[in-house]
């Protein structure tokens, strides 16, 4: 099948008998969202029709291969589009896009994996997002609730896809469902939610960011992100940042069901998280048995470490975990490749891979934690940023910018007379080579880039593990 640009003459996939015989489902986008829906559906016996506009990598053509799943590349066929019962599209797939208006025209839904996925399971979820750290957070509450022995899978924006996690699991004869999924949910798979219920919703900061997807209107993007409470209950439970004054602002305008857990490192929270004067830790639920922890304890370091360790700290107790084992996992935790991961030191130089920093927001936190003196490297696909946050912490901190974009006018015009030197480069082997040259001992190269990566790169990852190669071949 490798290579096959249309592949729509298969068999008929819904044997009789199945749950979901004679319902049209197509798939719009053959990534790991899409071919993760596109296998549960077919174990729920749909007829099932995937379509990705770009070229689906090998590894998912095997998995449509495998199940006989019905699939096109290169192109949307709109025939074989427009006569389903449902669609299920990818994240990356705005509604502005004509193919969808014409979906939205003739009344046929369209909705996220996330919602399809979680028709089929009846786990509890904890759902996190947030304009930044909910990868490490999400990660942060998996590592707390395995090393607790529980049934737990991770997935959603991070790890496997929701989808795929229940197809393999919950549909499989024998085998036992989760006890709990905890996902990592974007504004994007937020979009396409409409019935799905968060058992514990986690808000951890809302910043610009996407602003080009949501009309450069930042309401629009608010509302995103609060869908993750939407459908919640008094028996659910909402965790939330109160230090973020957006978030503290929509909190007043809206009604919040669910049972509501801050945390700060401003002020004293009496049901939630905080820091008390001594820099120590308070995980406090109810005035029962709280958990006191020094930050010089955490293994995530740093101001928005301390927001991410608190969220997780809160969902553990919550789902009962002891103080010790969250102690014990705060502590211990690694974090992902690509956020502020250290890649070596080369005469003295240090060089951190941070590419998973897409927006303004979470430069600005990387920045933050910085000690030494910064050649940053910054740029990409711009998403409607605005620069101007960051100007405190480059004129303290940074010393050179290397601009790594294919369009770096915005950038250099920020930043132009702040820092001694800005120059330009077309991959990171190059943006590598003129950081070292330029750098001395004691220095750290920061690739931070504030943007999304798909001019120069396929993705963050593609552009973290080249900069990571570049560096080892210094």
């Amino acid at each position: 099948m490798k290579g096959e640009q249309n592949n729509t003459n298969t068999q008929t996939l819904s044997p009789q008998g199945r749950a979901g015989e004679g319902c049209r489902l197509v798939v719009l986008g053959g990534g790991e969202s899409g071919v993760g829906t596109a296998v549960l559906a077919y174990k729920k016996g749909f007829d099932v029709f995937l379509s990705d506009k770009g070229k689906i990598k090998d590894k998912y053509k095997e998995v449509l291969s495998k199940y006989k799943i019905k699939w096109e590349e290169g192109k949307h066929t709109e025939a074989l589009i427009l006569n389903a019962d449902e669609v299920v599209k990818s994240p990356g797939i705005p509604d502005k896009v004509e193919l969808i208006k014409a979906l939205h025209k003739k009344n046929i839904p369209v909705i996220s994996e996330i919602e399809f996925a979680g028709r089929y399971t009846k786990a509890k979820k904890i759902c996190v997002t947030g304009s930044n750290g909910k990868t490490t957070t999400t990660l942060l509450i998996h590592h707390i609730l395995k090393k607790a022995g529980l049934h737990v899978a991770l997935g959603g924006n991070v790890g496997k896809s929701f989808a795929m996690l229940i197809a393999e699991n919950a549909c499989k004869p024998g085998q036992k469902d989760f006890d709990y999924y905890v996902l990592e949910l974007s504004s994007f798979q937020l979009d396409g939610m409409f019935d799905f219920r968060a058992d514990i919703a986690i808000l951890l900061n809302i910043t610009p960011d996407h602003l080009d997807r949501y009309g450069y209107e930042i309401q629009n993007y608010i509302d995103s992100k609060f869908r993750i409470i939407q459908n919640q209950t008094e028996n659910d439970a909402f965790i939330y940042c109160m230090d973020d004054e957006v978030i503290e602002k929509e909190l007043k305008k809206r009604i919040i069901r669910a049972r509501q857990y801050p945390f700060s490192i401003k002020q004293k929270v009496e049901n939630g998280a905080y820091l008390n004067e001594n820099n120590q830790l308070i995980i406090n639920l109810n005035n029962t048995n709280p958990l006191f922890m020094t930050i010089q304890e955490l293994a995530l370091q740093g101001k928005h470490n301390i927001y991410n360790s608190m969220a997780a700290a809160v969902s553990a107790k919550l789902v009962d975990i002891r103080k010790e084992t969250i102690r014990e996992s705060l502590s211990d935790f690694h974090n992902i490749a690509h956020r502020l991961e250290i890649v070596g030191n080369v005469h003295g130089i240090e060089f951190i891979n941070d590419s998973k920093a897409t927006n303004v927001n979470s430069t600005w936190y990387a920045l933050e934690s910085m000690i030494n003196p910064v050649i940053l490297i910054l740029g990409g696909v711009d998403k409607g940023n605005d620069y101007s946050m960051l100007n405190s912490l480059v004129k303290e901190k940074v010393k050179a910018i290397i601009c790594l974009g294919s369009d770096n006018n915005k950038i250099i015009k920020a930043f132009s007379g702040m820092v001694g030197t800005i120059m330009e480069a077309k991959s990171a082997k190059e943006a590598v080579d003129q950081a070292y040259r330029m750098g001395k001992k004691g220095d750290t190269v920061l690739l931070s880039p504030a943007c999304a990566s798909f001019d120069l790169f396929e993705d963050y990852e593609d552009r973290g593990n080249q900069f990571r190669q570049a560096v080892r071949s210094l």
